[in-house]
C-alpha cells in the first residue's frame, strides 16, 4: 500500500426528513444564498422544505445553474453574492449545482485578475465562503469531496479544480428528494458512480485488499440497486443504497494508498465541452476502449474485477477479460447508456479536434502509470467510434 494522507471534514446528515436539520447547521445571523438548477426543486417540495428550515433567516437565491455548470453563469452568481454580502451559500441540487457552488464560493474570495485562472492556470484556492449542500441527484459524489468541474461556454473548455477550502460544511442526503428524477438522470448517476469507482480500482495491485474490497462492494451494490431504482425511483431503500454508493464512490475513502487513473474522465470532459454529451455517457464511451487499449498494464486488476464483480472465473485470461468487458458494456447498455461515439453522431473530426487541443495544452502522461500520451488518446477515441 502506498503512503497517504486522508482528510474529509464533511458532515453527512442522511435520511428522510433531514432537510429540517439545516436550521442547526447554518449560523442564525448568516446571509444565505441558495443556489439551484432548472427549478425542479420548486416542483418536488424540496424548495419548500429548505425555506421552512431557514424561516426567519436572511435568504436570497440564484437559480439556473446548468448541467455542466458554465463559468459565465457562475460569475453572475458571484456578482450577486458579493453585492448582497453573502457569507453562507446553500447548494440545493445535484453535482452540477454543487460543483458550480464550489466555484462560486472560491471566486467570491479570489484576489487574482480573473477567477477562470483557478481552472485554466490551476491558481490555488486559499480561502472560500462556507457552504453546505442538499443533494437531489446521486451521481458525482460532489456532496462529500472538494472537487469541481466547470465549463466555459465561450471557449468550449471544461476544467477541474479542488481545494481543502471547497469541502462542504455539511451535506443533507434525503433519498426522498430523488423520487421524481427522470430515468435518464438516474441512469447517468449509476454509470457515473460506477465509473468513478473503476477509475480508482482498475489500475494495478499494490497489496491494498481493504480498498479493493470496498471498491468491489460499491460496484456490486450499484449493479444490484441501480436497476431497481430505475424501475421504481420511489423505492426508498433502493434509492438510499444508490445515493450512499454514489457518495462513497468519490469521497476519497477508496482512493487512499492506491494508484488512480482518471484518463477516462480527462478525455470524456472534451466530449462534453465540444458536444454537450452527458458526462456519464462520455465515460461509458471512453472507458471500454481505454481498458482494451491498456489491457496488458491493467490485466491483473481486470481479472480480479471480472471474478469478484461479474463472476467471470472460467476460460483463458484473454477470454475472461473479454467476458468482463462485455459484462461491463452490457450493464451500461441495460441502463440505456450507449457506448460508442457513433451513437452520439460524433466522428473523426471531433477526435482530431481533441488531439489538437491536447497538443496545444501540452497534455501528457495521463493514467495511473503516466504512460498515456496524446497519440494514445487518439487511438483510444478511434476505438470508440
Amino acid at each position: 500500500m502506498n503512503n497517504f494522507t486522508f482528510y474529509n471534514p464533511v458532515k453527512i446528515l442522511f435520511g428522510k426528513g433531514q432537510i429540517a436539520a439545516i436550521a442547526n447547521e447554518i449560523p442564525e445571523d448568516a446571509r444565505v444564498l441558495i443556489t439551484y438548477g432548472g427549478g425542479s426543486i420548486k416542483k418536488n417540495g424540496v424548495y419548500e422544505q429548505v425555506m421552512n428550515a431557514l424561516k426567519g433567516r436572511s435568504v436570497t437565491e440564484f437559480g439556473g445553474i446548468e448541467p455542466n455548470p458554465q463559468y459565465e453563469t457562475l460569475m453572475k452568481a458571484v456578482s450577486q453574492a458579493k453585492s448582497e454580502q453573502i457569507d453562507f451559500v446553500l447548494a440545493v441540487g445535484g453535482g452540477s449545482v454543487i460543483d458550480g457552488t464550489k466555484f462560486i464560493v472560491a471566486a467570491m474570495e479570489f484576489e487574482g485578475e480573473e477567477p477562470w485562472d483557478i481552472l485554466s492556470k490551476k491558481t490555488p484556492v486559499t480561502k472560500a465562503v462556507p457552504f453546505g449542500t442538499v443533494l437531489t441527484l446521486p451521481a458525482t459524489g460532489s456532496e462529500m469531496n472538494s472537487g469541481s468541474v466547470i465549463t466555459r461556454a465561450e471557449t468550449k473548455e471544461k476544467f477541474s479544480f479542488g481545494s481543502p477550502y471547497t469541502f462542504p460544511k455539511f451535506s443533507i442526503l434525503d433519498p426522498e428528494t430523488a423520487f421524481t428524477l427522470p430515468q435518464r438522470q438516474i441512469s447517468n448517476g449509476v454509470v457515473d458512480a460506477f465509473t468513478h469507482v473503476l477509475e480508482q480500482y482498475l489500475t494495478y495491485p499494490v497489496n491494498a485488499p481493504l480498498q479493493d474490497r470496498m471498491a468491489e462492494a460499491i460496484l456490486i451494490t450499484l449493479k444490484e440497486e441501480g436497476p431497481k431504482v430505475i424501475q421504481n425511483p420511489q423505492d426508498y431503500d433502493a434509492m438510499a443504497n444508490f445515493m450512499w454508493c454514489a457518495t462513497m464512490a468519490l469521497n476519497g475513502v477508496i482512493r487512499v494508498g492506491v494508484p488512480t487513473d482518471w484518463a477516462t474522465h480527462y478525455i470524456g470532459h472534451e466530449l462534453t465541452a465540444l458536444h454537450g454529451i452527458d458526462h456519464a455517457r462520455t465515460l461509458a464511451i471512453v472507458l471500454p476502449s481505454l481498458l482494451r487499449y491498456k489491457l496488458e498494464s491493467k490485466k491483473e486488476k481486470l481479472l480480479q474485477y471480472g471474478e469478484r464483480v461479474w463472476g467471470v472465473d472460467a476460460g483463458t485470461e484473454d477470454e475472461r477479460i473479454e467476458a468482463t468487458m462485455q459484462a461491463t458494456i452490457a450493464f451500461f447498455e441495460s441502463l440505456d447508456i450507449k457506448t460508442k461515439l457513433r451513437d452520439y453522431e460524433v466522428g473523426q473530426d471531433t477526435i482530431k479536434e481533441i488531439v489538437k487541443r491536447f497538443e496545444e495544452r501540452g497534455v501528457k502522461n495521463l493514467g495511473e502509470r503516466a504512460d498515456i500520451q496524446v497519440q494514445d488518446v487518439e487511438q483510444i477515441l478511434t476505438m470508440s467510434l
